[in-house]
């Protein structure tokens, strides 16, 4: 069980936000139809993307251990004995993805927040 890199855990970031940051904008735009014309109470688009954000990650990585961007660089999430993660795991994961200082936490934990608190991992496949 090798974890991947820092150039990896990029590549699955950068690949998973953009499809999260369309699947919020199609989110966003058509509430907003519905905003215009049937008078429902408009929200910020901070609301779709995060909620994006957390229903992305527990459903792909619940599902099949692994998001699209991690299909693309051959990674997976495991628990620490190597094996699938729990529901609870995953979706603690999920949420510590939606703070803002989650990432911050590399260079003192050797891992970011989520890995740390989920107790997991992403490894080679």
């Amino acid at each position: 069980m090798q974890t991947v890199g820092d150039g990896t855990r990029i590549l699955n970031f950068l690949i998973d936000t953009l499809l999260v940051f369309l699947l919020a904008m199609i989110a966003f735009r058509t509430w907003n139809w519905y905003v215009y014309y049937w008078r429902f109470t408009p929200y910020n688009f901070g609301w779709f993307f995060f909620g994006s954000v957390f229903i992305y990650y527990t459903l792909f990585e619940t599902l099949t251990q692994r998001t699209p961007g991690k299909w693309l660089s051959k990674s997976k999430v495991v628990n620490i004995s190597g094996k699938k993660p729990s529901l609870l795991a995953v979706m603690i994961r999920s949420l510590a993805r939606i703070t803002v200082i989650d990432l911050f936490f590399s260079p003192f934990l050797g891992m970011p927040l989520h890995d740390y608190i989920s107790k997991t991992r992403v490894v080679s496949v």
